[in-house]
């Protein structure tokens, strides 16, 4: 794979996720063309729109084919039902130095959280890994509570998660709509 089609896949995982603000997204691309493609600097802010563009109607286009109700949907669902109880969670967290801000900031009883390539991974991959820490900041462990807790509320809504390495796996695509 050539640089230009890793700043492309950079693009499309962005569109794809959805994090970022139509402003934040063109600032975005147009630094990884800038910064990985030199050649083309001058070209970025055409690359950038064009690129966005593309990406944005073949997301538009493959939406079409989506269940009602997508796996995005679900962990949305799951998300609010641990946030009313308590929980923080933290959608595309830069890192783990920004969740342990949030419960500096925001003390809570625990905070889950993951990082845009977390979600590029389900994107294309069928799988999101969630860290979960207490509001101490110290992560979970099997047998914890607080694991079972969040795992049960993601099959509540029918999506399969296990804890493995430090992490919670869930099983999901990532198929959130365009807004």
């Amino acid at each position: 794979m050539s640089r230009e089609d890793d700043v492309r896949e950079f693009t499309r995982s962005c569109v794809r996720a959805g994090l970022l603000t139509e402003e934040a997204l063109r600032a975005e691309v147009g630094l990884a063309i800038r910064s990985e493609l030199p050649h083309l600097a001058s070209q970025a802010d055409v690359l950038t729109r064009a690129w966005v563009a593309e990406f944005t109607a073949e997301l538009t286009r493959d939406a079409v084919d989506w269940p009602d109700v997508t796996d995005y949907g679900r962990l949305q669902e799951a998300f609010a039902a641990l946030e009313s109880g308590g929980l923080a969670v933290l959608q595309g967290c830069e890192d783990h130095w920004s969740a342990k801000r949030l419960l500096d900031e925001r003390p809570c009883r625990g905070v889950l959280w993951f990082t845009p390539p977390d979600v590029w991974h389900a994107i294309d991959q069928g799988m999101l890994e969630v860290n979960v820490w207490h509001g101490s900041t110290a992560n979970v462990a099997p047998g914890d509570p607080l694991l079972d807790e969040v795992i049960g509320a993601l099959a509540a809504v029918g999506l399969d998660a296990h804890y493995d390495e430090g992490r919670v796996e869930v099983a999901c695509w990532w198929q959130r709509p365009s807004s």
